[in-house]
């Protein structure tokens, strides 16, 4: 049972027998539509590093520099992509619309995280590739910005690039609040520490903005082409709740992260501190019912190929 209380520790799996698994800390905070907090548990102020999530923000920075991108590939730009095949093709053409060469991307060599897409690549002769990571990208995202300044590529990943410099702009701007401490992500690109209160308030803003702004454009876009943000594959929670609820921005990160918003409603994020996602989902789907939104958030445990138990919140 995932178990956050006002203490802050969120506890994870119960199964049926009532036979505690394991337990998960964590923090969530719930902001309502005005971005006043409506809920939170833990520490929401205290500086998280919010991977993956930190992706609408940065592709907000890239279109306020010049970004200039059909909008499916701009939500490819924000995603944590699979490596299908709608994948790999969209990051190519980022690439060659503006005559950048593939071996110009900086992100580690990987296979796809889609196990169908890992085998299909595999069969095709292939090894792991930066192609194939899933912030693929959001580097692409990152030469066609730089190309498109002149700034040279080469370094585009460097905290005192311009690129980079304009993007801790953003995302200071967007969550209200300047970065408590900066490191590197796992695509080797800079990532910058933020509160759960800052994160979720700066998805809030981009629901919020009005049509023609590039706050709005980004979820717009995420929102239309969800399965460019995630996958196909139908544990990808990102795709398939945006699907499912109108008008939904959401995006997951690594090590137990996810930030969320609602036109009207409001936003939420959370940080399950072992990194572990099981917990994630089902806690996502509280905080949301704190706002009177249903998220489908059963998660099952299985063991021995049979359904054993389930991940439930009782926040």
């Amino acid at each position: 049972m995932a178990d956050l209380y006002a203490g802050g520790e969120l506890l994870a799996e119960v199964v049926r027998n009532a036979v505690v698994e394991s337990r998960h800390h964590g923090s969530v905070v719930v902001l309502d539509a005005g971005g006043e907090v409506a809920a939170w548990a833990g520490d929401v102020l205290g500086p998280v590093f919010p991977r993956s999530s930190a992706k609408p923000m940065q592709a907000v920075g890239m279109l306020r520099a010049g970004l200039a991108v059909r909008q499916a590939e701009l939500a490819l730009v924000a995603a944590s992509h699979r490596g299908q095949a709608v994948h790999r093709e969209g990051v190519l053409r980022l690439l060659a619309d503006s005559d950048i060469p593939v071996s110009a991307l900086q992100c580690p060599a990987e296979y796809p995280l889609s196990e169908d897409a890992r085998d299909e690549v595999v069969r095709a002769g292939h090894g792991r590739e930066p192609l194939f990571m899933n912030c693929s990208g959001k580097h692409a995202g990152m030469l066609r910005t730089a190309k498109a300044n002149g700034w040279p590529l080469e370094t585009y990943r460097d905290l005192d690039h311009p690129l980079q410099r304009r993007l801790t702009a953003t995302i200071e701007e967007l969550t209200g609040e300047p970065v408590g401490a900066t490191g590197v992500d796992g695509c080797g690109a800079p990532l910058h520490a933020l509160s759960l209160r800052g994160l979720a308030g700066a998805f809030l803003r981009l629901v919020g903005a009005p049509e023609g702004s590039h706050e709005r454009a980004v979820a717009d876009a995420m929102r239309a082409h969800p399965q460019m943000v995630s996958g196909e594959d139908p544990a990808e929670d990102d795709t398939r709740l945006m699907r499912a609820i109108p008008g939904l921005l959401l995006k997951g990160g690594a090590e137990g992260i996810a930030a969320a918003a609602l036109p009207g409603v409001g936003a939420v994020a959370l940080k399950v501190d072992d990194g572990g996602l099981r917990a994630r989902l089902p806690v996502l789907a509280a905080a949301f019912g704190r706002l009177g939104v249903t998220l489908p958030g059963r998660v099952l445990v299985f063991g021995g190929g049979r359904e054993v138990g389930v991940v439930r919140s009782v926040w």
